[in-house]
């Protein structure tokens, strides 16, 4: 057993170190020899915040200085080759390949360090004096480019849906038709322009080891497969993040009759406003407010309330989750407190299944009368509040205690049994054999009644 458990701790070590906190990079422009062979100089090697700074130098340097940046939520390299063909009458990345292979000079990153690009916009802004223009709607049939001084324009791709191979290639599809139709307009106005493509974070979630192999007590059993369809919710203070969230299964139940579906909402369209959530040393609130949801419920916001205290019993810092509050048209009308959602500061916390039913490993309890209306359900929960580092989780403390019901009944079952055992070999100890024995060709034995 401790030779399978060897194994398998090797394998799963060796699928981390292959996956790369890295997204990939295309760069192309209507200028000629801006890069002419840096794409194989650098082709399988993770390009650091200090190379594309290097890179790109050349953008800066040319005399018409138009630059197009295309941001997504979520790239990896994955996506270019797994959606590659056309899906029915959807062509993936059809308008970029053309692009690339038409430019004067074009550069293919394979992996940027996502440190580097997701602090590209402001570095983009640091190295010269823009003029900064966001294009979110994509209304730009009647834009008009003042060429005196420099332009960037910053267009916002629609997240990525990844529940399916279909919905995956039609959202790249959408895109690449954005990115086709602002290039167009612009080669039509006879303006010199530079483009990136690039993405905030990679497609696939990269975890810890120590988060993995130890997040959930489990002994030879069969790991639950772990999607990637959506990244964890992040909340940052300005530049580093402070809150992460994520549950693949997040729904409310209004008066047991209204089912709200939310996972959607918050992980895969980010359809939701966390711009109250709130930030420090000793308090966290994550404050996710939704829009528009069903009938009778046009504003509604869930706040979820984390402290951070010293305690003296076992001499360190704690993170608990004290409360969460749903609260509608700015009124709260329901308060639940929280039951073992707790974790050393260090850590995040996750659970299995949080919610209001019984059968849930951390239990929210109604706290005021209005919350009994109310049905919370999350699955996979995982969260953290304090001392987050590289935008990743740390390490989980898990709802699930060591002594689950599985090994207490193994242990109570093992004991039985060995009561058993114990009780038949103190039986069979307990035997003697005849002293005397009787023989047939001999007289009678006679036992005197007195022995």
């Amino acid at each position: 057993m401790a030779l399978v458990r060897l194994f398998y701790s090797l394998a799963v070590l060796l699928q981390l170190a292959l996956s790369v906190d890295h997204v990939p990079m295309l760069l192309w422009s209507t200028h000629s020899s801006l890069w002419n062979s840096e794409a194989t100089l650098h082709e399988g090697h993770i390009i650091s915040k200090q190379e594309l700074h290097m890179l790109l130098q050349p953008v800066f340097t040319q005399d018409s200085k138009n630059l197009v940046l295309f941001l997504q939520d979520t790239l990896s390299i994955d996506d270019f080759t797994h959606c590659s063909e056309s899906y029915k009458n959807e062509k993936p990345f059809h308008n970029v390949q053309e692009l690339l292979e038409s430019s004067s000079s074009s550069l293919v990153l394979s992996a940027v360090d996502c440190q580097a690009t997701s602090h590209l916009l402001d570095y983009l802004q640091e190295s010269m004096d823009w003029k900064l223009t966001d294009i979110d709607e994509f209304v730009v049939s009647k834009m008009e480019v003042d060429t005196s001084k420099p332009n960037i324009f910053v267009v916002k791709l629609q997240p990525i849906s990844r529940l399916n191979d279909i919905s995956t290639a039609k959202a790249f599809a959408a895109n690449d038709k954005i990115i086709g139709r602002l290039t167009m307009i612009l080669q039509e106005q006879g303006i010199q322009f530079s483009v990136i493509y690039t993405a905030m974070r990679p497609s696939r979630i990269p975890r810890r080891p120590d988060v993995v192999l130890e997040s959930r007590r489990r002994l030879m059993a069969t790991e639950a497969q772990v999607t990637d369809e959506y990244y964890p919710l992040n909340v940052t203070n300005g530049t580093n993040t402070c809150i992460l969230f994520y549950a693949s299964n997040f729904s409310l139940t209004v008066n047991k009759s209204v089912p709200v579906d939310l996972t959607n909402l918050t992980f895969v369209s980010r359809k939701v406003d966390f711009s109250s959530s709130v930030c420090s040393a000793t308090n966290a609130t994550l404050s996710l407010n939704y829009t528009g949801l069903v009938a009778g419920i046009n504003n509604l916001k869930i706040r979820f309330l984390m402290t951070n205290k010293f305690y003296a019993g076992s001499a360190r810092k704690w993170f608990t989750l004290d409360s969460v509050e749903i609260a509608h048209d700015n009124q709260v009308v329901a308060r639940f407190n929280v039951s073992t959602i707790s974790a050393p500061a260090e850590y995040s916390f996750h659970c299995q299944l949080v919610g209001t039913s019984s059968l849930c490993g951390a239990k929210l309890i109604p706290a005021n009368s209005g919350a009994k209306s109310w049905e919370v359900y999350l699955s996979e929960f995982q969260i953290q509040g304090f001392n987050i580092n590289n935008n990743q989780f740390s390490y989980a403390s898990d709802c699930t205690s060591f002594f689950s019901p599985g090994i207490w009944m193994g242990l109570v079952t093992s004991i039985v049994l060995l009561w058993i055992l114990t009780y038949g070999i103190h039986m069979i100890m307990q035997l003697t054999t005849n002293s005397r024995f009787d023989d047939p060709k001999g007289q009678a034995l006679s036992v005197p009644q007195t022995e």
